[in-house]
């Protein structure tokens, strides 16, 4: 696999069995995601874009196909090796923050380090490096429930920064939030990937999926389209 490449995968099916109906969310779908872009997977509600999301996040397996990131086969894995591989190679960020009430800020961003065994020294430095990125440096000792939503939601951004992951995965992150603070956040993301962050996100909003490098069309479970959308140059909110 090219070292260029972050994420590949190869004929990608996922079932769902119910008592009397066999759902195919996803149908063979096989993409390659490069070092460095900013790809956003677009369709209809129901169409498969967050199940192909929580598979590249692994936080869910696929019923068949092959999946590599960064050069690690995922198949076979058990829960403690894809745990692992996720909290070392994944940053996640989830359309409802998914923050820990009872921790501040700076636990909340410090949990993935601290999953690591990184010494105390060392998450500190990173949290307060990841929380200046999104801005969010002068809440350290507050809770989510004592910010906004556009501030939680930076904070899952550092979250998933704060570890230095290979691939950042972001699910509608503009779902919960009023168009203010999700066009504040979509230019985060965009600073984001021209810093060098690997991101790929699953919106519905075609104006926010405009501002990636390509888009990745699916319905009813397959990959229906991809396109080019514009250079770094040209991307601006609007």
């Amino acid at each position: 696999m090219s070292n260029d490449i972050v994420v590949s995968m190869q004929d990608i099916h996922k079932k769902f069995l119910g008592t009397e109906i066999e759902t195919h969310a996803l149908q063979g779908v096989s993409l390659n995601i490069y070092k460095g872009e900013f790809v956003a997977i677009t369709g209809p509600s129901g169409c498969g874009k967050s199940t192909l999301l929580t598979i590249m996040g692994l936080l869910d397996s696929a019923s068949d196909g092959n999946y590599f990131i960064s050069d690690i086969e995922t198949r076979g894995l058990n829960v403690d090796q894809r745990t692992q591989v996720r909290n070392q190679h994944i940053g996640y960020v989830f359309q409802s923050f998914n923050l820990i009430d009872s921790m501040t800020v700076f636990e909340n961003v410090a949990l993935p380090l601290e999953h690591r065994g990184e010494k105390s020294q060392a998450i500190k430095n990173a949290v307060i490096d990841a929380l200046e990125k999104v801005g969010m440096q002068h809440r350290t000792n507050y809770k989510p429930n004592q910010i906004s939503g556009g501030q939680q939601q930076r904070v899952a951004i550092a979250r998933a920064l704060v570890g230095n992951p290979d691939l950042i995965l972001v699910d509608e992150p503009t779902g919960n939030l009023d168009t203010k603070n999700g066009d504040a956040v979509m230019k985060l993301l965009m600073d984001l990937n021209k810093q060098g962050s690997t991101i790929v996100m699953v919106t519905h909003d075609t104006r926010y999926s405009a501002l990636a490098d390509r888009q990745i069309q699916l319905l009813d479970g397959k990959v229906v389209g991809e396109k080019q959308v514009r250079s770094n140059d040209e991307k601006e909110v609007a």
